[in-house]
């Protein structure tokens, strides 16, 4: 596996080709995706990288409510897949030299997508985009992985990547019985339906 010294490095040359670059970062929940993209911008700075996660398409939940999904939010259909999609492929060509492209954020303390979080400047030439379905090929998700320069897997040893699930439900509110039942029902069949685009990605790291 690469060090993360390697990693940045291979995303710094990325970000040097000219215009702009997307670079994904995918894997099955709690592989270590956002961290990962934020430790890359961290080092390239925020002059060279900016990160938007797949997690701000999340349906509201007003709206899992509504399409009686609230049960299963975090699989394929209980996000704005189309909204997605149309951002990546704005944000693949900046416009006015100082205009920004706004991108929503989630915000985990109240579960809620948040518009408008992260502006993108078109000066910026490397996006780092991360979520769980950037590889999945069914339905509009299919339309991710042509809009992306690179794409990385991330696969950490599955006991630690299912822990640290466990202790995010815990640390944001969830019992945690409760937290592993999510895990064992939810999470682990979202990460069933990732493992195939494993394949797809041009390099496959652990985040550690």
């Amino acid at each position: 596996m690469r060090t993360t010294t390697e990693l940045v490095e291979r995303a710094a040359r990325l970000a040097v080709r000219g215009g702009r670059r997307i670079l994904g970062v995918a894997g099955p929940p709690g592989a270590g995706k956002s961290t990962l993209a934020d430790r890359l911008a961290d080092a390239l700075g925020p002059r060279t990288a900016v990160v938007v996660p797949m997690d701000g398409f999340h349906l509201a939940q007003a709206e899992l409510d509504r399409l009686g999904r609230a049960d299963r939010k975090g699989a394929p259909d209980t996000f704005d897949v189309a909204g997605y999609v149309s951002l990546l492929a704005r944000l693949r060509t900046p416009g006015s030299r100082d205009a920004a492209v706004y991108a929503p954020a989630f915000d985990r303390s109240i579960e809620e997508p948040i518009a408008g979080r992260i502006p993108v400047y078109p000066d910026v030439p490397l996006v780092i985009t991360e979520g769980n379905y950037l590889l999945h090929d069914e339905g509009e998700w299919a339309g991710v992985r042509p809009l992306l320069d690179e794409a990385w897997y991330c696969a950490p040893d599955e006991d630690t990547r299912i822990r640290r699930l466990v202790e995010r439900h815990v640390r944001y509110g969830r019992e945690p019985a409760h937290a592993r039942e999510w895990v064992g029902r939810s999470d682990e069949a979202n990460a069933r339906l990732v493992a195939p685009g494993r394949h797809r990605a041009d390099l496959v790291v652990d985040p550690g």
